[in-house]
């Protein structure tokens, strides 16, 4: 069986408007400028502390920053405004990969485990992923120990694996765990920063994954 592992922010969901709203909210509280949203965008996927790290160097509020970033995205999250909407085709994908006998699906996400809960609970996606990491479960990208983990609980190699994601974190991870790096090109890093990270391809759509992954 194939294991494929997705991330979630910028690869199943676009949480751009709420998680750049919620840098802003923290931000702000601490009476700092914002990063302009390139920049913002640019740690999606790391874990928080790695991310506010990038944004503000090791000597920054690193701490409160994180705090305050998870107390306003669980604020904003409820805002019809800030909405975490599946990219176009990602439902439809999930339901046939589920459906697939030699297929295992999986998360590996920044998100913590208690986003990643309250995401599958929201999309019914109870029961379909053999195996759920987080930032919660393991260092952040691009250690590998996410893809490890992930592995061993699915009972699968690097030969059976794919990892796709938005972000060179994702890739780097992927690489460093010899395992199939597919980027997605509707994500928050451009794609040739995903090939020149080592992904094997970028796709542009869903669609384009389907061939990729042995379904059409």
């Amino acid at each position: 069986m194939r294991l494929v592992v997705f991330d979630v922010d910028g690869t199943l969901v676009d949480s751009q408007h709420l998680i750049v709203a919620a840098q802003g909210v923290a931000f702000a509280e601490l009476g700092l400028p914002a990063p302009e949203r390139r920049i913002a965008l640019s740690v999606v996927g790391l874990s928080l502390p790695q991310a506010f790290r990038r944004l503000v160097g090791e000597d920054g509020p690193v701490a409160e920053l994180s705090e305050a970033y998870k107390l306003a995205y669980n604020r904003l999250r409820l805002d019809p405004d800030h909405e975490e909407p599946l990219f176009p085709g990602m439902a439809d994908l999930l339901d046939r990969l589920h459906a697939n006998p030699g297929v295992m699906l999986g998360i590996a996400t920044g998100k913590s485990r208690r986003g990643v809960d309250r995401l599958i609970e929201h999309y019914g996606w109870e029961g379909r992923f053999v195996t759920t990491q987080t930032a919660d479960d393991a260092p952040s990208k691009p250690d590998p120990a996410m893809l490890h983990q992930a592995m061993r609980e699915a009972g699968t190699g690097p030969d059976g694996t794919v990892m796709i994601g938005d972000t060179t974190y994702d890739i780097g991870m992927a690489v460093a765990a010899g395992v199939a790096p597919i980027g997605v090109a509707w994500g928050y890093h451009a794609p040739g920063s995903l090939l020149r990270a080592g992904a094997v391809t970028v796709v542009e759509n869903t669609a384009a994954l389907e061939p990729l992954l042995g379904l059409a």
